[in-house]
């Protein structure tokens, strides 16, 4: 997915830790949404600007941690996708296979 911030504001930064190589990543927090329950957040790797962006899904809140994964599944991120595109004002969202 590919992500044209252009509204500026100061957006929350979450931590993404790969569970394979223990890498950390810091994303920027676009939006969040419910649906069904399960609390997903599309985020961004720059705050401002023409960049990648991820949507992640809440799989397990454990004392002050929260463990998110990322979606994979194309059903379930097109349809959490259209949700963010119609949330996110002022951006330009591509979707990329």
């Amino acid at each position: 997915m590919h992500f044209d911030a252009r509204n500026g504001e100061n957006m929350e930064k979450v931590k993404f830790v790969n569970p394979t190589t223990k890498d950390e990543i810091e994303f920027f927090v676009v939006e969040e949404t419910q649906l069904n329950g399960t609390r997903y957040l599309f985020v961004t790797e720059q705050e401002e600007g023409d960049c990648d962006a991820y949507i992640l899904r809440e799989v397990a809140a454990e004392k002050d941690e929260i463990v998110y994964e990322m979606v994979e599944d194309d059903r379930e991120l097109n349809a959490i996708g259209r949700i963010f595109a119609e949330l996110v004002e002022d951006a330009d969202i591509e979707y990329e296979n």
